[in-house]
């Protein structure tokens, strides 16, 4: 049996009851010293005086499906803005008719995304999936073929058009960056000069006189009777100015390889190519995972600037629906909305990034 001395010395030891459970969580992460508490204390008076007017405003005197008209005689949010005009604003201009195309494009991207998502499914027949339905996808916007009416790009306009330029933008966007910063550690004069004339270049602009040359500017330099279609010319400006981003950022991982990498590759006999396909770039990939997704979430949103050469984005589908004059002056519920669209992308993105690291092992 324990000793009368034993027991006593583990009540000593046992921490005080105000130390363990969500008591012990609040003292030592918020009351821990008294500026702590201070700020505590002035953050939740805060969240006092502010959170519940929202709450009433956003659910307790607000409408979620009536007529415009009803809004106008309520205090609270006008959700109702939401469910009259989610076909418009998710869809645009895309005929009548014919809106179970782009959601079905949609859902077979979306669909493939999540699919892709474990690492042990990227095979060559995963690529070959790609293909197949990037060609359906293009079928389903487009037509033409199958009895499907053709659809100009110029209709496509709501979160499809949203998609297909963040989404293409950022796949083909990520090679060409990769290939940039190769270029530019490259030991042959021409080609580190041009990849890094191409980057600072870029770099020194703002996305905005991107879209504006490609939409303005650049047809102006095209042969009479020959065009070039403005949402392609808006993917090539979105492309060209994420790469030179990308480009930056695994320049750094390159940059953060030992030596010994190299010297490495060398004594096995092993070429440029294979040393980079191999060895160099697989873990400098790796290293740079976290600020490569910070710029394709960048890019994901900075597709909003289209608004700016006419093309009817998620943005500015919204924009018009604000214009109707049954729906003036509900914009903060339509861009809380939209708000919430955009977090739910980026946020998925977010926490795929996290698993990616996990999956190679490159946290800590």
């Amino acid at each position: 049996m324990m000793s009368t001395a034993t027991k006593a010395k583990r009540e000593r030891l046992k921490p005080p009851i105000t130390n363990v459970g969500f008591i012990g969580w609040l003292k030592t992460n918020l009351f821990n010293t008294w500026y702590n508490s201070v700020l505590t204390v002035l953050i939740l008076a805060m969240l006092g005086w502010l959170i519940p007017p929202l709450i009433r405003w956003a659910f307790i005197d607000s409408l979620w499906n009536s007529s415009a008209q009803a809004c106008r005689d309520i205090d609270g949010a006008c959700w109702s803005i939401i469910p009259h005009n989610i076909k418009f604003i998710f869809l645009g201009f895309f005929p009548s008719g014919q809106e179970w195309r782009p959601i079905l494009a949609m859902i077979l991207l979306l669909g493939l995304v999540i699919y892709s998502k474990d690492l042990s499914r990227w095979k060559k027949s995963l690529a070959w999936m790609w293909l197949v339905n990037i060609i359906v996808m293009g079928t389903l916007m487009y037509g033409g073929i199958f009895g499907l009416p053709v659809v100009e790009t110029s209709q496509w306009s709501g979160l499809p058009l949203t998609l297909t330029l963040s989404f293409f933008g950022m796949v083909v966007a990520y090679p060409f960056g990769v290939l940039l910063a190769l270029g530019r550690r490259s030991k042959m004069p021409a080609i580190k000069t041009m990849s890094v004339v191409y980057i600072e270049m870029i770099r020194g602009v703002p996305l905005i006189s991107l879209l504006f040359m490609s939409s303005v500017m650049f047809p102006l330099f095209l042969p009479e009777g020959v065009t070039i279609d403005k949402v392609l010319r808006a993917l090539v400006a979105i492309i060209l100015f994420t790469a030179a981003y990308i480009a930056e950022v695994v320049r750094g991982g390159l940059q953060a390889m030992p030596r010994g990498q190299y010297e490495a590759a060398d004594s096995l006999g092993l070429n440029y190519n294979q040393t980079m396909r191999l060895i160099i770039l697989p873990q400098a990939l790796k290293i740079v995972i976290p600020p490569t997704v910070g710029i394709l979430l960048s890019a994901f949103k900075d597709t909003s600037l289209v608004v700016i050469i006419a093309l009817y984005d998620v943005l500015k589908t919204t924009m018009v629906t604000l214009s109707n004059p049954n729906w003036t002056g509900y914009s903060t519920e339509a861009y809380i909305f939209l708000a919430i669209l955009y977090f739910i992308f980026c946020y998925a993105m977010s926490s795929y990034s996290r698993k990616l690291e996990k999956d190679l092992h490159t946290g800590h």
